[in-house]
């Protein structure tokens, strides 16, 4: 029989050569499908709008162990940045590239032959051992895991535990695990203003200058100090845009994109609230609108953290640190209906990159580590 070692990696490859740009999945969940079908998992395609959903089951019932991932990817940038064609898995130096590598067909991969060790041993298991995957976590984020979780919420599949494949490890394979989010709010505001001549200031309102005091207060205000799982909530500026193009012309609006990463210490509605005051007291005429990514989330307690913990240590050696940093991932949809929900995956320094890439012994070992916390979960005694 095939090492599962050198199944995880070729499985990775064959993942790595179908283009799924989000919120295309190019074949990648049919792929798992065909596999999991052939390890006893009754599957389930649950396509929303355009994007294509898997739901796969093992056994029956609760407790439900879920591993989740999406199969679509970002766009590889300019490809003369690339060593090697992004849609060309490339093996050196025992790195495997290609876009996806890191984020997140490796995890993927992984999670398919740690299934295959966990039921040759456990095929009787108690429970449910699922894989739910999306296409659409890159992009929208509307139809994939959102839309496949109220679904099986609906007709009473309740999650017990969660593991998402997303990248999560800093330095080497393990070392961190997240165990929350912050929460993600998006803003577009357009300040007004009156267009003119340049020469003719009087008879013009530029709105750079009406909002340049607002923007300062703005990014130097504190919205909150943070608490023992979670950093200050932040605010940042990603995009300001005005003018038409000519350099004698005041401009007749401007516009500004802006982003809240937020702690628990804070709600959507505040911070909405805030900034709304924020500039009604300088006397701003606007509009904002706003989109809420994610509410912040945290696992505390339950046995999903202690059950992955302890399978790095016994895989990997090491004790991982728990943390809530980096951007937002579908766990967000999952935990607010009472799932213990942690990510864990490779290392991300590459992800997002040209020539993205992950070790292939991190592959080997993430399979590893994945098989352990299924034993521990749906073992039995």
């Amino acid at each position: 029989m095939e090492k599962l070692d050198e199944v995880t990696v070729d499985l990775a490859k064959h993942l790595i050569r179908k283009e799924s740009i989000s919120p295309i999945d190019g074949g990648c969940q049919q792929l798992m499908a065909d596999y999991l079908a052939g390890l006893g998992f009754a599957i389930e395609h649950m396509p929303f709008a355009e994007v294509d959903n898997l739901w796969a089951v093992h056994g029956h019932g609760e407790p439900r162990l879920v591993f989740a991932g999406h199969t679509d990817v970002v766009p590889p940038g300019p490809l003369s940045g690339w060593n090697t064609p992004p849609f060309e898995p490339t093996v050196a130096n025992g790195v495997l590239y290609g876009r996806g590598a890191a984020d997140m067909k490796g995890s993927l991969a992984a999670m398919l032959t740690a299934a295959r060790g966990f039921l040759a041993t456990h095929a009787d298991h108690p429970g449910s051992l699922c894989l739910l995957i999306t296409s659409d976590e890159e992009a929208d984020a509307v139809n994939g895991t959102r839309k496949v979780v109220e679904a099986l919420h609906g007709r009473g599949d309740a999650i017990t535990w969660c593991v998402v494949g997303e990248p999560s490890s800093d330095k080497t394979l393990g070392d961190v695990i997240r165990v929350g989010r912050r929460g993600s709010l998006n803003a577009i505001l357009t300040i007004r203003g009156v267009q003119g001549h340049i020469a003719y200031p009087d008879q013009a309102r530029n709105p750079i200058h009406l909002a340049a005091a607002a923007i300062s207060e703005l990014v130097s205000t504190r919205w909150d100090g943070g608490n023992s799982h979670f950093p200050p909530t932040s605010m940042q500026i990603s995009n300001i845009h005005a003018g038409t193009g000519a350099n004698n012309v005041i401009p007749g609006s401007l516009a500004i994109t802006f982003n809240f990463r937020f702690s628990t210490e804070s709600t959507a509605d505040e911070l909405r609230q805030r900034t709304q005051d924020l500039l009604d007291a300088h006397g701003l005429e606007y509009h904002i609108e706003w989109s809420l990514s994610g509410e912040p989330f945290i696992t505390q307690g339950g046995v999903l953290i202690e059950a992955v913990e302890q399978s790095i240590e016994t895989v990997l050696g090491l004790r991982p640190v728990l943390s809530t940093s980096g951007g937002t991932s579908d766990g967000r949809f999952i935990a607010p209906f009472g799932v213990e929900v942690v990510e864990l995956g490779p290392c991300n320094a590459s992800i997002h990159k040209v020539n993205e890439c992950v070790r292939i012994d991190e592959l080997q070992r993430l399979s590893a580590v994945y098989a352990s916390i299924m034993t521990r979960l749906l073992g039995g005694p």
